[in-house]
């Protein structure tokens, strides 16, 4: 029989870790700062362990906070995304596509402001990452990063990325990273589905003889991610979809913006389809969350400056 902690302690917890605040987190379950403080505690007190250390100036995770909030997050984006298969099996109304990381670790933290405004709309996600094909009739929407603007589809922009090292705090101290050339003593962590290399990297920053220590290679950006998350390695990751374990200490930007790669996340619709209520909402919804990340993101990279 399983032991599960009380999953609504546990959701309360999640929030606030992720968010570094129990108001935020209390904002977006729609509870008050107390009602998220009290499932911490009882929390802490089902696990006999301190999570947060709370001071008068910030919220900051233990180390068992830290390695909680890591497991809890990837099982509630998989019970997100399973139960959001379920209840769309029928009189699915909108099909969204879009690449599988952006969609863990964007679309569906955010998603659930888009249904509470649109509790009439059912909404289906499913991932990929091959090129837009609207002929095949899969989804109503696609979306995508590229460095320009897509030809022959109706194409919403709506938010900026920008590709740059990332990697656990804990490798400065063993091996630091002042200078490009110093990735000689670091392991490199590239996927196949990379959109900026490692090499294009190095080129960018006048590093391109020096090779890394070691390279580990994986499928998804995902797995990458983690890695990083884990202290294995320096990944290149989208800085939006870091943007929260930047502010929580999980992960750092050892050289800023040094050699940064921007692209553009586009919401792409068949031209060809008629004129669509449900698909005019969920792409002006992908603005204003977009505007909102680009927004942090900048206030987050001024104070790493």
């Amino acid at each position: 029989m399983r032991k599960i902690p009380p999953l609504n302690a546990i959701r309360a917890f999640e929030a606030a870790a992720r968010l570094v605040s129990f108001t935020k987190a209390g904002e977006e379950l729609n509870v008050t700062h107390g009602a998220i403080s009290r499932q911490v505690a009882i929390l802490e007190n089902y696990l006999g362990v301190i999570l947060f250390r709370r001071t008068n100036a910030h919220l900051e995770l233990t180390s068992a906070g830290k390695k909680l909030l890591d497991e809890t997050s990837a099982a509630l984006d998989r019970i997100a995304v399973a139960a959001m298969h379920v209840s769309n099996a029928s009189n699915v109304e909108l099909t969204v596509s879009a690449p599988p990381t952006f969609t863990l670790r964007w679309l569906i933290p955010r998603f659930s402001t888009f249904q509470r405004k649109h509790l009439d709309l059912k909404v289906r996600l499913v991932t990929s990452i091959e090129p837009v094909d609207f002929s095949s009739k899969e989804y109503d929407i696609a979306i995508r990063g590229a460095v320009r603007q897509p030809d022959a589809v109706n194409s919403h922009f709506f938010l900026t990325e920008s590709i740059l090292p990332v990697c656990h705090p804990d490798l400065l101290e063993k091996q630091p990273l002042k200078r490009p050339q110093d990735i000689a003593r670091h392991t490199l962590l590239t996927y196949s589905t990379e959109p900026y290399r490692w090499a294009d990297w190095r080129g960018a920053v006048g590093a391109s003889d020096i090779a890394p220590l070691a390279t580990i290679n994986f499928e998804q950006m995902y797995f990458a991610l983690q890695a990083a998350m884990e202290g294995l390695g320096i990944a290149l990751v989208p800085y939006f979809l870091v943007i929260d374990d930047i502010a929580a200490g999980r992960l750092c930007t050892p050289f800023g913006s040094l050699g940064v790669q921007t692209r553009a996340y586009y919401a792409n619709v068949d031209p060809g389809a008629d004129d669509s209520a449900a698909r005019n909402a969920f792409c002006n919804w992908l603005e204003e969350e977009g505007k909102a990340t680009m927004a942090l993101c900048d206030q987050q990279m001024d104070h790493d400056l």
